[in-house]
């Protein structure tokens, strides 16, 4: 089979094609499983912070887990290679294992700890495994957002080999342990995952057998072939030319600006972030090229190739630039730990310049993420180091109203509430979605949440929170509301500076993650989907009024029934 892409000529048939991607895809996903019942730390286990990849011989991204947060395992690839100059494949050998949280060769800051292990079959290198995770501690500060460098954040392992030959290296096992609050949380995490990548290693070593092949070079070059065509035809159907667009964010102690200059020529895709925010030295936010490369990945593969697994093929057509000494291009040693401050505002930037070319396909802003953790010692609970990453509200789209509080685009999970109380002295007292905090239009943004959490223990513990969209909410488009800000407030008092909280017994915190952006004018929305969002507590009477242009004047039961019916209607409709 030949096609109009140079180099993409394979023998692998579609259906077979189709079938042993899709087994590579079940190997990479029961990676993901094992991490997850392996873990140690709530912030792996229970959050889903780490991603799990399968790269071919070259460090060339084939297929991810597909939980996994989609950025970390574009990243993967980068990492691996990067690795592969100080280790080259060549002198690797059977059971090592390459370590490094270097935030600019790695996943951008130091408590992404990046694991790859090869692959050998009948004595040679055919593949390389990569897990990227979020580790419970890497020592310095407790705080998040203010550092004036990088070494104030904590311990970077330079490319190293954690396993030799399938031993341990104890040195550099010493040097993480001798690092961090809870050692036994995160080398149970590291460790867990050498163990998941050696099931990996097993269930690639069998699929060789099965299908009788000696390598994955022609499976390879088949998925990131077709791949690559496949979105190249995708951006070459699109007509050529040039969109800008800008995003004001908050940052910490001063606001951000987020530029793109986006340009479609014929079958590429240029993406220049020339006129961001220069990098910051009083706060945490910035982020090294790796995070927001692939971040800029994200939304183009969601629109103009959703239906194909994550792999290196999808990235050719793509030409991502950024100033080197920006906020989304920092130079060392900036200080990178809250670089999702950052990240975050990626996505509605390039949904924004391509919401005019493409007005099906973009998202309205999120609701952004309000990541806090919880350290300390208790009699009953012992040492603790506790994560939770709660999010707002999704942005509505031209077709759907914005989803209830989920991931993105990290797509981790929430730490149930049960875990949290059950590993550390804290008690949820409140848990609820907030009215009116989706923004208003054709298409409502999804709602923010209230979470309200109060320390029962006896002694103090340290809390630290990283919010966003407190002052710059996430906005709509095509005429749709932002959504409502967010809030912090400790012991009712409004919190504007977020360094680590020494957090008293009896003491109660609150949390108040933002909604997303709405999509369209609200004086378009369907009279049933105002009622329904009434009826549900999501819209109050006064902005279905003031907003909507909705008068809802019959009691609340005729209102519920009404809601019923349109939910009805719209199931059967087709």
């Amino acid at each position: 089979m030949t096609s109009n892409i140079a180099g993409d000529v394979t023998d692998i048939d579609p259906i077979s094609l189709e079938i042993q991607w899709q087994r590579l895809v079940a190997i990479a996903d029961e990676i993901d499983t094992a991490v997850i019942r392996t873990s140690f730390s709530t912030i792996v286990g229970e959050s889903h912070d780490f991603g799990c990849a399968i790269m071919d011989a070259s460090g060339a991204g084939l297929t991810q887990a597909q939980w996994s947060p989609p950025q970390f395992c574009t990243m993967l690839p980068r990492t691996t290679r990067d690795m592969l100059k100080k280790f080259p494949a060549a002198a690797l050998e059977e059971g090592d294992v390459l370590a490094t949280n270097d935030p600019w060769i790695g996943s951008t800051h130091l408590p992404d700890y990046n694991l790859v292990s090869p692959v050998f079959h009948k004595g040679k290198l055919v593949a390389f495994l990569g897990t990227v995770a979020h580790v419970s501690d890497v020592g310095g500060h407790l705080g998040d957002l203010e550092a004036s460098d990088m070494f104030m954040e904590g311990t970077r392992l330079m490319p190293n080999k954690f396993y030799a030959r399938g031993q341990v290296v104890p040195i550099v096992e010493e040097f993480i342990a001798a690092n961090c609050r809870v050692p036994e949380m995160v080398l149970g995490d590291l460790h867990a995952i050498v163990g998941t990548h050696r099931i990996g290693i097993k269930r690639i070593q069998e699929f060789l057998d099965d299908y009788r092949l000696d390598d994955i070079e022609s499976l390879s070059h088949a998925i990131q072939g077709r791949s690559e065509r496949a979105l190249r035809e995708a951006i070459a159907a699109l007509p050529d030319g040039v969109s800008e667009y800008e995003i004001t964010a908050d940052g910490y102690l001063e606001p951000f600006t987020l530029r793109i200059r986006l340009e479609i020529r014929g079958s590429d895709l240029y993406m220049d972030f020339a006129g961001s925010s220069p990098q910051q030295w009083h706060s945490a936010i910035n982020a090294a090229f790796n995070i927001s490369y692939s971040t800029a990945v994200y939304p183009i593969k969601c629109m103009l190739a959703a239906h194909i697994p994550n792999n290196d093929g999808l990235v050719r057509p793509l030409h991502i630039t950024a100033p080197e000494g920006s906020i989304v291009n920092c130079t060392f040693p900036a200080p990178v730990k809250a670089r999702a401050k950052v990240i975050k505002h990626i996505p509605p930037l390039i949904f924004g310049a391509l919401a005019d070319l493409l007005p099906d396909e973009v998202i309205a802003a999120a609701g952004g993420i309000f990541p806090f953790h919880i350290v300390g010692q208790d009699a009953r609970y012992g040492r603790f180091a506790v994560h939770m990453l709660p999010h707002g509200g999704l942005g509505a789209t031209q077709d759907a109203d914005g989803l209830l509080p989920a991931a993105y685009p990290h797509n981790s999970t929430v730490t149930p509430t049960e875990i949290i109380e059950k590993q550390c002295p804290i008690v949820m007292t409140r848990k609820a979605m907030l009215t009116d905090s989706g923004g208003a239009g054709k298409r409502r943004g999804g709602p923010g949440q209230e979470i309200a959490l109060r320390h029962i223990g006896r002694e103090p513990i340290m809390l630290t929170i990283r919010p966003d969209l407190m002052k710059y909410p996430a906005p709509g488009l095509h005429g749709g509301d932002a959504g409502a800000l967010g809030d912090v407030f400790f012991e009712g008092v409004r919190l504007e500076r977020f360094v680590p909280i020494q957090w008293q017994p009896g003491e109660e915190v609150v949390l108040r993650v933002p909604g997303g952006g709405g999509y369209g004018d609200p004086l378009e929305r369907e009279r049933a989907d105002v009622q329904a969002d009434v009826t549900s507590g999501l819209v109050s009477l006064e902005a279905a009024r003031d907003i909507y242009g909705l008068d809802v004047r019959f009691d609340p039961e005729e209102l519920q029934l009404e809601a019923i019916r349109a939910c009805v209607e719209n199931r059967f409709a087709d």
